[in-house]
């Protein structure tokens, strides 16, 4: 099970009222969230394996150059991501919690939690469950290996549980051919501006009919008299994009191929650090998220 860290804690943020705070009135509303999401998906979901997938750059630098737009509206004045202030200062209580229950977190300089994901689940040898509210992460679904969305569109409690047949239910298209169709269509909350006037219905139409974004390019580039999909006023829209679809794929892939070390991500039979882990629970008034994980991962001692 591959956790999409951030997604689950901005959820957790939004999700859980800042009211619920620590001894000295701070808000862990995120952090007691998460935890309590993580325990439910141990007991639910049973897996042998897992790991909180963290993003080191929130924005990496080889997608901005490619894409200057990319998450250009989420970057604060001061720089670095705009997160709202009773978020910020509780992700670094979420690193100690995490540490000192011996939950394995990964993240890599340079890379987002996404392409942490991507990695993982493609070294997997067995079954993988991606956990996130992050569409993007549909590319990866691949039902001969045995790797799904588990979506938290509609809370931790009522997951979607997303495979190749969902994609091409929800989007009427291939199921591994979600990455082009993103492309296509655009999201706005990354900044991703799509081709204009091209929405899903029509990114749709045009992947079946030419089956890939290389397939409908080259089909753009042969096509002299327009006849449909390619009508004289979609292959002018198509036209107009070629330098963001030269750019855009390199944005919307995931990466699969980061050189990572070797990630085992057992659950933990027992606390990492016992004692720290007491501390940081006192501290923050989390006993009794900490009792819930203890009790979803088996640490009959606690």
């Amino acid at each position: 099970m591959l956790l999409d860290a951030a997604s689950l804690y901005f959820r957790a943020f939004f999700g859980v009222p800042t009211s619920v705070t620590s001894p000295d009135g701070r808000p862990v509303n995120a952090v007691r969230g998460f935890l309590d999401m993580t325990s439910r998906l141990v007991v639910a979901h049973s897996p042998d394996r897992l790991v909180a997938c963290w993003d080191d750059d929130w924005r990496p630098a080889f997608r901005v150059a490619a894409l200057p737009s990319y998450k250009a509206h989420r970057v604060a004045e001061a720089g670095g991501e705009e997160v709202p202030d009773e978020l910020g200062p509780q992700v670094p209580v979420l690193v100690e919690v995490l540490a000192a229950a011996g939950l394995t977190r990964v993240g890599a300089p340079g890379y987002e939690a996404d392409d942490v994901i991507g990695t993982l689940a493609t070294r997997a040898r067995g079954p993988v469950d991606v956990v996130t509210g992050d569409r993007d992460l549909f590319q990866l679904v691949d039902d001969d290996r045995g790797v799904r969305v588990l979506y938290t569109n509609r809370g931790i409690n009522d997951l979607e549980f997303v495979d190749e047949a969902a994609v091409a239910a929800r989007y009427g298209i291939p199921g591994r051919a979600y990455a082009d169709f993103a492309v296509l269509r655009g999201d706005p909350s990354d900044g991703l501006p799509g081709v204009t006037g091209v929405g899903e219905k029509t990114a749709a139409t045009l992947i079946n009919e030419f089956g890939s974004l290389a397939g409908i390019r080259d089909a753009v580039a042969r096509t002299v008299v327009p006849k449909p999909p390619l009508t004289a006023a979609l292959l002018k829209k198509l036209h107009a994009a070629d330098a963001y679809l030269d750019a855009a794929p390199e944005v919307v892939a995931v990466v699969t191929t980061i050189d990572l070390p070797p990630v085992d991500g057992a659950l933990p039979r027992r606390p990492a650090d016992p004692d720290a882990l007491d501390a940081l629970a006192q501290a923050h008034g989390l006993e009794s998220s900490v009792r819930r994980l203890g009790a979803a991962l088996g640490w009959s001692d606690r």
